[in-house]
């Protein structure tokens, strides 16, 4: 068998005692080729248009929104107008923009538009801000937390000031504020409100003092059952809500207020995410109604099929069957 042929070694300059120097490389000056520039449509931000439709109102409602200022605020237009017998009557428009921490809303109805703004300062403080400029009248508040606590307070005044400013207290179970008070007879005092939250006996006991009332409330609750009774002092009136859980689809709740004697009762179904129907009577308005709610009615409209929601309610008066009627409700988003 032949021995394989060699190839000869590429040759080398005089004097040299090493291998060949690589050729130097070529630097590439030249700027990398730039798309050209999309035109002005393709650059604009998206825009989204929701529509609402009630019958009861006669209101149609059309809100166009969309992200300005690389994404840092948001610009909204909205625009109602109604139909009647005389026609359609269309609304002034309303403008707005709104950030993290400042927004305007012009209202061109009446001639004013409400400014707020927030920003942190130094430290654990945090003022807000906000501006009627129909009214000439504001509110200014400053928050700051205590130490490394989750316990904060608050001190907040109206501007021009008509009095001693407000203070609250906030604390992990609820929450103590003062402030002062202006009676009928032009006499001015300090007011005490507050709110309280503990777990008692596997439930959640409230307590909301106001204006010297207090409401106590309890709720416990389990994956079948809710009981809520409270009271209201002094006037010792007292109410209580039940709600059963029958199956995964379907409650029935139920609340009476002893001091009036008046009852409600609702039944709910619920087929799938998007699609409902309760029943229920209210013996203080003498009135019975059914819903159907067609797409998920405590969710986006972007997430239901077609982006529209809708529903319909059949209200029918004790005293007068005749006078039902049937309420209609749509929503219905677009995304350009």
């Amino acid at each position: 068998m032949a021995a394989p042929a060699l190839f000869p070694p590429p040759p080398m300059d005089e004097g040299s005692s090493g291998p060949p120097a690589p050729a130097p490389a070529t630097l590439d000056l030249a700027p990398p080729p730039q798309d050209p520039e999309p035109p002005l449509l393709r650059r604009r931000p998206p825009v989204r248009v929701t529509s609402e439709f009630d019958s009861e109102r006669r209101l149609f409602s059309h809100r166009f929104s969309c992200r300005v200022l690389d994404g840092l605020a948001k610009l909204r237009l909205r625009v109602s107008h109604a139909a009647g017998g005389g026609g359609i009557a269309w609304c002034p428009p309303d403008f707005a923009l709104l950030a993290r921490n400042f927004s305007v809303v012009v209202d061109p109805a009446s001639r004013g538009a409400v400014l707020r703004g927030a920003a942190d300062l130094a430290g654990s403080l945090r003022l807000r801000a906000s501006h009627n400029t129909k009214e000439q009248q504001g509110e200014v508040s400053v928050t700051a937390n205590l130490g490394d606590s989750p316990c904060k307070i608050e001190l907040s005044s109206l501007v021009p000031p008509n009095g001693l400013p407000k203070a609250t207290f906030f604390f992990p179970k609820g929450e103590v504020s003062l402030k002062e008070k202006i009676l009928d007879e032009g006499d001015r005092i300090l007011s005490v409100n507050g709110l309280v939250k503990s777990h008692v006996l596997n439930g959640v006991c409230t307590a909301v003092y106001s204006d010297n009332a207090m409401n106590i409330k309890y709720r416990y609750k389990d994956d079948e059952i809710s009981f809520i009774p409270s009271i209201s002092l002094p006037s010792n009136s007292l109410s209580f809500a039940f709600k059963r859980q029958l199956t995964p689809s379907d409650k029935l709740s139920y609340w009476y207020n002893f001091d009036t004697n008046y009852w409600g009762a609702i039944y709910k179904h619920k087929e799938n995410k998007h699609l409902k129907w309760k029943a229920g009577y209210e013996s203080d308005n003498r009135l019975g109604y059914a819903s159907l709610w067609v797409g998920d009615a405590g969710g986006s409209t972007k997430e239901v099929p077609l982006k529209a929601k809708v529903h319909f309610t059949l209200k029918v008066p004790q005293d007068n069957v005749q006078n039902s009627v049937v309420l209609v409700q749509v929503k219905k988003r677009w995304d350009f």
